[in-house]
């Protein structure tokens, strides 16, 4: 492959690794059946683009399975390409594709769903076979051989660190202005790890690119393929509901001298809802607000431009097509404010509730005393995983988690009796928002917080049916009162019937 000799010498800095450059087909050839890859790719942004497929490509006609590992979700095809091929025999920890996904459910592929802040604890500590080969995204390779990532940081140094071969792409597509904004921190082995220096959320306590040993880079494939643009729908009614009673709340927390107006550094889920609720942050009376989190979005960039925001922190920064286009032209701009860092710092318990962070994620469903199911579909069928999710809410300091009250055109409710899955006990909520209203539950029992989630997030005729079922329940009497044979009866109904009406 010949590309343009002073690309080469901007982009391979080491002149020894420019004989490296290669096409994606042969880079394939280092992944061999049975092996474990780990590749860059953090909620869409900074995933490696070519290799995969290329791998996919070929295990059509030369049947091959690995274990895939990625920091988040991938963009593109990739997963549903390796899924299609045949080539994905386990996968982790998180994915978003709906091919993928449905090979899950079908038991056809074997996804484990982990906390976004363990992957890399459990592979360094050789708890997870090992990593054979990484691929990693890259603006640049150093002078020195280290990789310089592009729009995420994710998994991508330790799997760099800890692989026995690396492949980098070279994506002249990703603005070269991002070199810099990285800090890469890298934990020691235990007993001599020491705690994680990081104070405030501006921080920088590690370098700005991955260091490994040269010779380990095998192959370097040259692409321009842009991100994925995020998904996520605009604000609509119900969202910016949602947001109004979170605004309220803050507002609530100021007056009562819990909160300033700056709040505390928020951390958001990726998704229309959180995205919404912090866009409904521009309206507010706050200032001065700052960001620890994983995927930072649009709605970043918009309290960024509306002067509300000092700094964000996080993985990866994912954003609209639009919305990226502005973004990455006038990077310079922002560069000063903003950090990414690897998945397990921006998600490690230790920062989390040192920092104090407000988390807002988001609940496919929660129950009458506050369990939290951010996974799976009636119970049994994976729809992304738990992300970081679990990460936040255990630590933080404000764990809010938010859903629309009704799905399905209101043939689902999103509150029952009893979640049908539990991602997050009730031990870990504080808050739970919907459009109709917010519940606090801090400091409640379980039988005031049925009364308060009923009476505050929850829509008619659901209302009722859980007023009437909380009366059987306590009629049973303990703690958490349930009646059993029924805590399930609306997901079966739905099964049943297409609809958890009665």
């Amino acid at each position: 492959m010949h590309h343009d000799h002073h690309l080469a010498h901007d982009r391979v800095r080491l002149p020894q690794l420019r004989e490296r450059i290669t096409s994606a087909e042969r880079a394939a050839e280092w992944i061999q059946d049975g092996m474990t890859v780990g590749t860059s790719g953090f909620t869409r942004a900074g995933d490696a683009k070519a290799v995969p497929l290329a791998l996919a490509e070929r295990a059509r006609s030369a049947p091959l399975a690995i274990t895939l590992i990625t920091g988040a979700s991938l963009g593109g095809e990739t997963d549903a390409a390796l899924t299609q091929a045949g080539a994905l025999a386990r996968r982790m920890p998180f994915q978003t594709d709906p091919t993928l996904r449905a090979a899950i459910n079908r038991g056809e592929v074997m996804f484990t769903d982990q906390h976004l802040s363990e992957t890399v604890e459990l592979l360094r500590t050789r708890q997870l076979a090992p990593v054979d080969v990484a691929i990693i995204e890259a603006i640049a390779i150093t002078e020195t051989g280290a990789i310089i990532p592009t729009t995420s940081v994710g998994n991508s140094a330790s799997f760099a660190i800890l692989a026995d071969k690396v492949i980098v792409e070279i994506n002249l597509s990703q603005s070269p202005a991002l070199e810099g904004l990285h800090d890469i921190f890298i934990p020691k082995h235990r007993p001599q790890r020491e705690p994680m220096p990081l104070m405030n959320v501006s921080d920088r306590i590690g370098a700005t690119a991955i260091v490994i040993p040269p010779e380990k880079i095998v192959a370097i494939v040259m692409t321009e393929k842009h991100d994925s643009a995020s998904t996520i729908q605009p604000p609509d009614d119900d969202t910016a509901a949602i947001a109004g009673h979170l605004t309220d709340f803050f507002n609530a927390e100021i007056a009562a001298g819990r909160l300033t107006e700056r709040l505390m550094p928020i951390q958001a889920g990726i998704g229309t809802i959180a995205n919404a609720v912090l866009a409904g942050l521009i309206d507010g009376p706050f200032k001065g607000l700052t960001m620890y989190s994983e995927v930072l979005q649009d709605s970043t960039f918009d309290l960024f431009d509306a002067g509300k925001l000092d700094f964000a922190s996080g993985s990866s920064i994912t954003l609209s097509e639009e919305k990226g286009r502005q973004v990455f032209a006038e990077l310079e701009k922002y560069k000063d404010r903003l950090v990414l860092r690897p998945q397990e710092v921006s998600n490690h318990p230790e920062v989390i509730r040192r920092l104090g962070l407000i988390a807002i994620n988001t609940a496919l469903e929660f129950d009458i005393y506050g369990n939290i199911n951010s996974t799976h579909v009636g119970g049994t069928h994976m729809m992304n995983g738990i992300g970081g999710s679990g990460d936040f809410a255990r630590n933080a300091y404000l764990s809010v988690f938010a859903t629309k009250s009704v799905a399905k055109g209101g043939k689902i409710s999103s509150i029952v009796p009893m979640v049908s899955h539990v991602d997050h006990t009730e031990h870990d909520v504080d808050i739970v928002v919907t459009e109709v209203g917010l519940a606090d539950l801090r400091g409640l029992a379980p039988r005031e917080r049925a009364q308060r989630i009923i009476d505050h997030c929850v829509a008619e005729p659901y209302k009722q049916m859980l007023r009437d079922y909380v009366e059987e329940a306590n009629g049973r009497g303990g703690h958490t009162p349930h009646v059993l044979e029924k805590a399930y009866s609306w997901h079966v109904r739905y099964r049943e019937t297409g609809s958890m009406l009665a």
